[in-house]
């Protein structure tokens, strides 16, 4: 399935409609970044779209997980991937994994590159991405192309390509572009040139998805020649195929198990909950050797600090990164999930596979789209995210439902809204659409 470029430049014979996926991140890179992009191109096959997919070879990531991308052996899927990148980051000796940078130096980083390279700095991948797509194109009938970013040079891609072969293109945002608030601009130039890059992209895209309204809000306010029907929400979401091996796992019942999946970028913290799991622990006695708060992902070392900080040693397990497969059994032996985000900006992925779990969540985030969501599932506590008492509450609330086995079940019907089938389905009509057909 993922052969040499060479041999891949045939042409297809299949009776499916066909499209050219740009996807900078896919796997094996890990991490939350990957996984729209490759359940929509497992799924798409099913729903009437034969795949290829344009993307990077990986040099050194955060993260790896080659088990995605064994999802989509024997899929009519073919991966093209262009010479990795001379980007570098420092490796730990004998791991897959690279150190989490803090936020202090993932945040100068953010400023300089963002100062040179626009829309990102994954613009130097551009060049060598276009000359392997025409290759790709001038041996095979396409008939649309399909753009997701971050990064944002996956729609200069698409655009370009466009005008070359008059081919129609979708783009699907994961995060916003001009109006990112974690996006630095140097001066108001900087600023209005990826203004101009925006409207270009946008004016030329046949149809535009986001992975929610806020999203869409935002495009609208600021493109006025935008119009409702023009974009499309489909949000994020789970597989149902990655949680059916572990559905009949249980939680230990000898611990109350609280457990957070994925990173901390940016301004998400886990001081709050950690300080309020501190401070119930101290007032209730019965919790100290009963509740356990485990972290599945990589963590950065000013956050392994709070937990000494904090004398939560005995309270706290690491787990590290871990694979999908695992991660989704992790989520499975637990009786709670909790996350925080400190705004509504970006809309976690994560929250959509804590849906899939069909457990209770805890989730510490202000009032939004995001907050409702959770609590559409009728069995979410929501905080605000620095309210360390309303925390402590939302602890004490669950604990006691644990003791009593009467954890609240959320509800099957609404989790069934975001299975990536589902989506996907959404979008194998959104990309026929384009197509005109």
């Amino acid at each position: 399935m993922d052969f040499e470029t060479d041999d891949k430049l045939a042409g297809n014979n299949s009776s499916n409609l066909n499209t050219l996926f740009i996807a900078y991140y896919f796997p094996p890179m890990g991490l939350s970044g990957v996984q729209r992009s490759v359940k929509f191109a497992k799924y798409l096959p099913e729903n009437g779209w034969d795949v290829s997919i344009l993307t990077t070879t990986p040099a050194v990531y955060y993260a790896y997980d080659e088990t995605l991308l064994e999802e989509l052996n024997n899929l009519k899927i073919s991966i093209y991937r262009t010479p990795p990148d001379a980007t570098r980051l420092a490796k730990k000796k004998g791991s897959n994994l690279v150190q989490y940078p803090s936020h202090l130096s993932q945040k100068l980083k953010r400023i300089i590159l963002q100062s040179f390279l626009q829309p990102d700095s994954r613009i130097v991948w551009k060049k060598k991405a276009i000359k392997l797509a025409q290759e790709i194109i001038e041996n095979n009938h396409f008939h649309t192309l399909l753009a997701t970013a971050p990064p944002f040079t996956d729609f200069l891609i698409a655009r370009e390509l466009s005008d070359r072969y008059e081919l129609p293109y979708v783009i699907d945002y994961r995060d916003l572009w001009v109006d990112n608030a974690y996006y630095y601009y140097l001066t108001p130039f900087h600023k209005m040139r990826a203004i101009r890059m925006e409207t270009e992209v946008l004016t030329r895209a046949k149809r535009i998805i986001v992975i929610n309204r806020f999203m869409k809000e935002k495009l609208l306010q600021r493109y006025k020649f935008l119009s409702h029907e023009d974009i499309t929400i489909i949000p994020h979401g789970y597989d149902e195929e990655d949680f059916a091996p572990y559905r009949q796992l249980q939680p230990d019942p000898n611990y109350f198990t609280i457990t957070h999946s994925g990173l901390f970028p940016d301004d998400l913290t886990p001081k709050y909950f950690l300080k309020a799991l501190s401070m119930y622990l101290k007032k209730t006695q019965e919790a100290k050797n009963k509740i356990r708060a485990v972290f599945i992902g990589l963590m950065r070392k000013s956050h392994e600090k709070l937990i000494k900080k904090y004398n939560l040693g005995d309270n706290v397990v690491l787990k590290g990164y871990l694979p999908h497969s695992e991660c989704i059994k992790g989520l499975m032996q637990s009786d709670v999930l909790w996350m925080m985000s400190p705004n509504n900006i970006v809309t976690p992925s994560r929250l959509y596979e804590y849906i899939g779990a069909r457990k209770p969540i805890l989730i510490s985030i202000p009032d939004g789209n995001i907050k409702q969501t959770a609590l559409e599932t009728e069995a979410a506590i929501a905080t605000e995210p620095r309210n360390t008492k309303a925390i402590i509450e939302a602890i004490d609330a669950y604990f006691e439902m644990w003791k009593k086995g009467s954890l609240p079940h959320p509800n099957i019907k609404n989790s069934q809204n975001y299975e990536r089938q589902y989506l996907t389905k959404l979008l194998a009509r959104e990309l026929a659409f384009s197509a005109n057909y």
